[in-house]
């Protein structure tokens, strides 16, 4: 099988391994911070879904500043010394974020030192990812056969939603002051493993990098644009993408608020929509058999709306006369109807993960080598900005007066509109290619 035999070669293994610490060390400490804060610093379900709003766009904020930059130092430099460089600097980052949880804990200058600090960790976390993004799939072409690159690109967004789900998982359920330690030791561990990457220098002509960010960004997309298959392909991601955000601002405080359950219950939403991902990154490589294509793509975005209604529906039906502590997971699954939300989560996750990963592999096997950083920077960057359009539109909907549930119809509406630019990206998808590589 294609996908095991990767996990043996050390062209593909290291980058594998280091991904997967990457987007662990992430989620550890993002979520760890967010659930720290929204249980035990706020008690205003405004304050809650601000806050986490306010993270999430300050996480997402460095790929639409400097997606450019990052594209073009991909292209034009050798990638696994980047990814080395970049990996030094999350010793740096999360020991900051350390300290603020550590402030947090204590409760020591809460408002005043520690929130910001781990904000501005969380920022600079968000930067370290920028650069690491365009990488991570503009890599596989060059290590890997055509032939493997789907398989290498859904074995990368499969482990990253592993990574994430542990990361979920133990930010949920150990102390915040084993947190602390741990996104060090694990900052230092990718470091190690990101030294067992081969090079990867530069595939094409190498040209002079562009640091004015307004001027390279614009360039960038003109970039994309020229390429009808890759537009839409990076158009269809950031809309997806934007439903994900939405999805994953509202459940913290729908969780405590909606559900009445403990901050474990709220790491289970999140538990469950990312093994769905990572499942239906493993069905959709099996589905297509190495070729690249969007063939089921509409049908999965459909799917992936239809379910997010079932969700909705079935939050309604959840009882509203609890009274007392919040319900602990054991408490939560005790219910019936909570097996089903689980179970409508994971298939909601699963057409989600049939839905993105080929068209990943478009974004990097239309191109020549020497541009597919560019590609993937381009698509992070348009998927940042609609990712904060939609913690955005979270925000506005709190503020008019929409509740939690209901702001879940956001992402159907999503769906739909995802769905037409799939149909149509499946029907020019043969169409040559401008960066023909």
């Amino acid at each position: 099988m294609t996908t095991l035999r990767l996990l043996r070669r050390r062209r593909f293994l290291p980058l594998f391994c280091t991904q997967l610490l990457n987007a662990f060390n992430d989620n550890l400490y993002k979520t760890a911070m967010v659930l720290f804060v929204v249980y035990a610093v706020y008690n205003d379900p405004e304050a809650e879904t601000r806050f986490s709003a306010i993270a999430s766009a300050l996480f997402i904020a460095p790929f639409i500043l400097v997606s450019a930059i990052a594209g073009q130092l991909a292209d034009m430099r050798d990638k696994a010394r980047i990814i080395r460089a970049v990996k030094l600097c999350e010793i740096g980052l999360m020991s900051l974020g350390a300290v603020g949880l550590f402030l947090a804990w204590q409760g020591l200058l809460v408002h005043t030192v520690a929130i910001p600090l781990m904000l501005f960790a969380l920022f600079l976390a968000g930067l370290q990812s920028t650069f690491l993004g365009p990488i991570k799939y503009s890599i596989l072409p060059q290590h890997l056969p055509r032939h493997e690159v789907l398989a290498g690109t859904g074995l990368v967004e499969a482990g990253t939603y592993v990574a994430i789900l542990v990361g979920t998982i133990l930010a949920g359920w150990i102390p915040v002051e084993a947190a602390m330690v741990l996104i060090l030791v694990t900052a230092v561990v990718g470091y190690a493993s990101s030294r067992r990457i081969p090079p990867a220098p530069a595939m094409g002509k190498v040209e002079r990098i562009d640091w004015n960010i307004a001027r390279s960004s614009l360039a960038l997309v003109r970039f994309v644009r020229k390429d009808r298959v890759i537009y839409l392909a990076t158009i269809s991601i950031s809309v997806f993408w934007t439903i994900g955000a939405i999805l994953f601002i509202q459940f913290p405080p729908l969780a405590k608020n909606v559900i009445y359950a403990s901050k474990e219950v709220a790491t289970l939403f999140i538990v469950m929509f990312s093994i769905g991902i990572a499942i239906g990154s493993v069905i959709i490589n099996h589905l297509l058999k190495g070729e690249v294509s969007a063939r089921y793509a509409p049908a999965a975005v459909v799917t992936m709306g239809f379910f997010v209604v079932l969700f909705y529906f079935f939050v309604r039906q959840w009882p509203d006369d609890f009274t007392g502590d919040l319900l602990t997971v054991p408490e939560f699954l005790a219910y019936p109807l909570a097996w089903v939300l689980m179970g409508i989560l994971l298939l909601i996750s699963i057409a989600g993960g049939v839905f993105v990963v080929p068209l990943y592999a478009f974004l990097t096997t239309r191109v020549s080598g020497d541009k597919a950083s560019r590609t993937i920077a381009a698509t992070n960057m348009i998927s940042s900005l609609c990712m904060v359009g939609g913690a955005a539109l979270a925000l506005t909907m709190t503020w008019i007066g929409i509740t939690i549930a209901e702001q879940l119809l956001a992402g159907v509406a999503l769906c739909v509109v995802t769905s037409l630019i799939a149909r149509r990206l499946y029907r020019e998808e043969h169409l040559p290619s401008v960066y023909q590589a």
